[in-house]
């Protein structure tokens, strides 16, 4: 899928993912480089909910939870929004928005997406990665996901 904007994410710089794993990887996005929005996509190219097989839907819940704690971790945000839609890019993902105390009430919920223009800061975005990284492995229990970056697994056998 060359013109999925999520797919070309698996050729993203190492310096933008916080994790990857067979199934799952979490990232800043081109577009939504605001400082604590990250997205958590399926690193095959699914479309919707309903494209996921039954591993990602099995593992899909606790990537979502151990990201969502990592951000709140790293952030000290006071709410953490998770966003699927899949109207513009159907490729199934996740935008992980932390939410401040500072962003007015009329700039919540849904609306926190207006503030992708005015927030974007992609070197301060960046810069949160590392403690991500080290949050996320917290709390999966796994090592440090910057040592090591998990192929995808193929398609065509499952496996990766």
């Amino acid at each position: 899928m060359g013109d999925c904007l999520l797919c070309t994410m698996e050729s993203a710089d190492e310096t933008c993912v916080v994790f990857r794993d067979p199934l799952w990887a979490a990232e800043v996005v081109p577009g939504y480089e605001v400082p604590g929005w990250f997205i958590l996509r399926a690193r095959r190219h699914a479309e919707r909910i309903t494209g996921l097989d039954d591993d990602e839907l099995a593992s899909y819940g606790r990537r979502a939870r151990d990201l969502v704690a990592a951000v709140a971790d790293v952030t000290g945000a006071s709410a953490i929004y998770q966003l699927v839609f899949g109207e513009n890019y159907p490729h199934f993902h996740a935008l992980i928005a932390a939410r401040g105390d500072e962003v007015p009430p009329d700039l919540r919920a849904g609306n926190i997406l207006k503030l992708r223009s005015d927030r974007a800061d992609l070197a301060a975005a960046g810069k949160l990665v590392p403690a991500m990284r080290s949050a996320y492995a917290r709390h999966t229990g796994r090592p440090d996901p910057s040592h090591s970056a998990a192929p995808a697994r193929s398609e065509a056998n499952g496996t990766a």
